[in-house]
């Protein structure tokens, strides 16, 4: 199975593009893994809701233009559903037995998704009700992944 991350800005931080080098490096073994990286829009200070909304709008057009319209799509949101690592596990697992070729994860930027992005999920996934920065998450998200096929595989990991 191929699955695609999109997220919305770069990494600056070396210690979080090494962490995603690493988890990369450790799911080749389990996946065809690619990481698509959208520009995000500068946000002001203080901005008007109308503002933000417009932010959000362009990024989404960046995202979808990602996403194939045969994809299994799975956005990270605080209101998705939120799972234990089994339970990630499990799902992944499902979508690999229902011949999902392609499942891509959505992570946004600094403001959230726009609607848009989130009608067109086919599962809304929620790590917490905290607010992470998108670029711990893709390193959260990526560790998750290759926990859940250490689950799939019955190999061992810690706990």
């Amino acid at each position: 199975m191929k699955i695609t991350i999109v997220s919305v800005g770069k990494i600056k931080e070396k210690f979080y593009t090494d962490a995603v080098s690493e988890y990369q490096k450790r799911l080749s073994s389990y996946c065809r893994l690619d990481i698509i990286q959208v520009a995000d829009e500068k946000t002001k200070e203080n901005a008007s809701e109308a503002e933000n909304d417009i932010v959000k709008r362009k990024e989404a057009e960046r995202i979808l233009k990602q996403i194939k319209e045969d994809d299994y799509v799975i956005t990270l949101e605080i209101q998705g559903k939120e799972l234990d690592s089994p339970a990630l596990a499990e799902k992944i697992e499902q979508l690999e037995v229902h011949g999902a070729g392609q499942v891509v994860f959505v992570i946004g930027g600094s403001l959230g998704l726009h609607s848009s992005v989130s009608a067109r999920a086919d599962f809304k996934l929620s790590f917490s009700k905290m607010t992470f920065p998108h670029q711990l998450m893709r390193v959260i998200l990526l560790e998750q992944i290759y926990r859940a096929y250490r689950i799939i595989r019955n190999e061992p990991y810690h706990k």
